[in-house]
């Protein structure tokens, strides 16, 4: 190959495999017979990732939610305490809604009011005794159906807003407080966007309207009441959101610590 004489270095490289290099002495007039070379392939670092799609996070976060019960009793699981939690999906809005409302707790929690009702003789048209508390409870127990399904599955499937409130827990007293009044009329959207909670909103309204249907006649409101009655379920809800973000908390337990979730 007219290499000059004196020493030599031959390297052979190739992609995916160690370089090899041979050193010599080539004297004059000498031909050099260069040995077999072998390259070995080269260590590879491979980095596999593996993430949960934003269905499987929600579904693990959604059966985390339905652990959630006050001083281990009253159910919580309208309350989401991860920050960046994934939207749900239609199908789990309405999983949430139904587990709500079959709840043995919040049944006994209807009973109650109908119980109430019955001692304070709301709509008299139900009658006293067993048949009238049956009516009672049954008015009680729809309108719970019709308000959860409504504001809690039904219309934030088809306006793509989540129902859930979504726990603070950081910040200044003022800005806590400030954010827990305004998720009275305010929600995310599916998309993560804070927009008017018209789900909460116009579902409060049907069910108290539908709710007029099996009311007796006589004890029938008008709209006007049922704006009013709006109005005041947004106020409750300022309400509860306050004991959620600054009581319920504590009250709750086994809560997710969340506080390393990232956006």
């Amino acid at each position: 190959m007219g290499v000059p004489a004196g020493l030599f270095q031959l390297t052979v490289a190739a992609n995916g495999f160690a370089t090899q290099k041979i050193s010599g002495l080539l004297h004059p007039g000498e031909n050099y017979e260069a040995p077999a070379i072998v390259l070995l392939v080269t260590s590879a670092t491979t980095d596999v990732e593996v993430t949960a799609s934003s269905f499987e996070i929600a579904q693990a976060e959604l059966k985390a939610e339905e652990q959630q019960r006050i001083l281990g009793i009253v159910p919580n699981f309208y309350v989401v305490y991860d920050p960046n939690a994934p939207p749900l999906t239609a199908k789990q809005k309405f999983h949430l809604a139904w587990r709500s409302w079959i709840d043995p707790v919040n049944i006994g929690i209807d009973g109650g009011i109908a119980g109430f009702e019955q001692a304070e003789d709301d709509f008299p048209g139900y009658g006293l005794g067993s048949e009238g508390y049956s009516k009672r409870f049954g008015e009680v127990f729809g309108t719970d159906f019709i308000s959860v399904m409504l504001g809690g599955a039904i219309l934030p499937s088809v306006l793509k807003q989540d129902p859930r409130y979504f726990y603070k827990g950081t910040g200044t007293i003022r800005s806590r407080v400030f954010y827990a009044i305004a998720n009275s009329v305010i929600c995310k959207s599916d998309k993560g966007r804070w927009q008017p909670n018209y789900s909460a909103i116009a579902g409060g309204f049907a069910a108290g309207e539908i709710s007029n249907i099996y009311v007796p006649a006589a004890d029938r409101s008008g709209v006007a009441l049922s704006l009013q009655d709006v109005a005041l379920g947004a106020v409750g809800t300022a309400v509860s959101n306050l004991f959620q973000e600054f009581v319920i908390r504590k009250l709750t337990p086994h809560v997710p610590n969340y506080s390393a979730s990232k956006p």
